[in-house]
C-alpha cells in the first residue's frame, strides 16, 4: 500500500485531537472536536482549515493570458493585479477538468490553484497544450495553505498583522507579502464555506507557527481547528461545488450550476467552447437541483433519484444540515424534472424515499 501523502501541518493535528482519514491519498483531518461544533463555530465566530494538499501552479510569459484564456471557461483578461477569479477548465467534450481559481500577480504572471486530487492531472493537460515561450511550475510543494472562515475571520486575522488592514481586501482580491505574526504570506479574501473569511498561502515551514498564532489569538472569540467533515458540510449548504460530485468529467460547468463562470463569447476561443456554446442557447439534459427529503431518510452521493418508476438522476452530495437541521441533497436529474417542488424518491438501500426539489443555496450568510 502506497504511503499518504502529509501536509507540513501533520505533525500538529494529533495536539488538536484531530482524527484523519485516506482523502484522495492524502493523510488529513476528517474533525478535531466534532463536525457539528466545527460547523457552528465557522458559521457564528471562525474555523481554521489546513488546506497545504491543494496545489498550486505558476503560469509566466508574455503569452500568458492568451494560454490561460485557451485553457479556462471564465474570462481571464477581467482580472486585475490583486484579483481572483474562479473558473473551470474543461475537455473538448465540455466535461470538466476540475474548477479552480485563477490570482493575478501582475502581467504574465498568475497562480493557479487546483484540488488535491486534480494537481498531477491538471498539470499533464495543462503541459499538453503549454506552449514553449511559457513558464509552467508546479509549486504544490512550496506552499503551504491555510483557510481561516467565519464572520469573526478578519478581526481574528486583524491581531496578527501590522503592515496590513485587512478590510482593504475585499472580496476575491488578495494581497502578497502580508505580515502576519512576524511571517509573510499572500492572503485572498476567497473561501469554501459560505462565510467571509481568508485564504492564507505561506511557505511550508511558517505553517505551524502561523497555525498555533491564530488558534490562539482566536481561542477567546470562539475559532476552532476544522477538519474536511466540516469543509463538505458548509460548502454543501452554499452550493459551492466539490470536483469528483457535482464536477467531474461526464459533467459540464453548465449542468453543474457554475454557468456564470462560463464565458463562451470571449474573443478567445477555450477548449469545450463549442459544445458549452450549444447548451446555453438550448439548454442542457441535466441539471443540478437542491432536495429536501419529506420522508425520514439522508440522500447520500451516488443514490438514485426516480420519479415515479423511471430512474431521472443520482444523489451528488447529501447530508443532514447542521444548520437547518434538515435531511437535504444536491441531484443531478434529467432537466424536464427539474421544476421547483416536483415530488421525486431517492432510492435508500433499496427503498425509494419520498423527496421534493427545492431551492439553492440552502444557506445564505446574513447581510452585514
Amino acid at each position: 500500500m502506497s504511503q499518504l501523502k502529509r501536509t507540513p501541518l501533520y505533525d500538529v493535528y494529533q495536539q488538536y485531537g484531530g482524527k484523519t482519514i485516506d482523502f484522495g491519498g492524502w493523510d488529513l483531518p476528517v474533525q478535531f472536536s466534532s463536525i457539528k461544533e466545527e460547523h457552528e463555530a465557522v458559521r457564528t465566530a471562525a474555523g481554521l482549515f489546513d488546506v497545504s494538499h491543494m496545489g498550486e501552479f505558476e503560469v509566466k510569459g508574455e503569452g500568458a493570458l492568451h494560454f490561460l484564456q485557451k485553457m479556462m471557461t471564465n474570462d481571464i483578461s477581467k482580472i486585475k493585479d490583486g484579483g481572483a477569479q474562479y473558473t473551470a477548465m474543461c475537455y473538448e467534450d465540455g466535461g470538466t477538468v476540475d474548477d479552480l481559481l485563477v490570482y493575478k500577480i501582475k502581467d504574465h504572471d498568475y497562480l493557479l490553484v487546483v484540488n488535491a486530487a486534480n494537481i498531477e492531472k491538471d498539470f499533464s493537460w495543462l503541459q499538453q497544450h503549454c506552449p514553449k515561450d511559457i513558464e509552467l511550475n508546479n509549486i504544490s510543494e512550496d506552499m503551504s495553505q491555510l483557510a481561516l472562515q467565519g464572520p469573526l475571520a478578519e478581526q481574528v486575522l486583524q491581531k496578527l498583522s501590522k503592515n496590513q488592514n485587512l478590510q482593504e481586501i475585499t472580496f476575491f482580491k488578495f494581497q502578497t507579502e502580508v505580515e502576519l505574526a512576524g511571517m509573510s504570506a499572500l492572503v485572498s479574501r476567497t473561501g469554501y464555506t459560505g462565510e467571509d473569511g481568508f485564504e492564507i498561502y505561506c511557505r511550508p515551514e511558517d505553517a505551524i507557527p502561523l497555525w498555533n498564532a491564530i488558534l490562539e489569538v482566536g481561542k477567546e472569540m470562539g475559532v476552532l481547528p476544522c477538519g474536511l467533515g466540516a469543509r463538505d458540510t458548509l460548502r454543501f449548504e452554499a452550493n459551492l461545488a466539490l470536483y469528483g460530485q457535482e464536477l467531474s468529467k461526464d459533467i459540464t460547468p453548465l449542468e453543474a450550476g457554475i454557468g456564470f463562470a462560463v464565458k463562451v463569447d470571449k474573443e478567445v476561443p477555450f477548449l469545450g467552447q463549442d459544445v458549452l456554446r450549444k447548451q446555453k442557447q438550448e439548454g442542457t439534459p441535466r441539471k443540478l437541483v437542491g432536495i429536501e427529503m419529506i420522508e425520514r431518510g439522508i440522500p447520500r452521493h451516488g443514490y438514485k433519484v426516480f420519479l415515479n418508476e423511471t430512474e431521472i438522476g443520482e444523489v451528488t452530495t447529501g447530508t443532514q444540515s447542521p444548520t437547518l437541521k434538515k435531511n437535504v441533497g444536491l441531484a443531478l436529474v434529467h432537466t424536464e424534472h427539474a421544476t421547483l417542488d416536483t415530488e421525486l424518491h431517492v432510492e435508500i438501500r433499496g427503498k425509494k424515499v419520498l423527496a421534493k426539489v427545492v431551492s439553492t443555496p440552502f444557506y445564505k450568510r446574513p447581510k452585514k
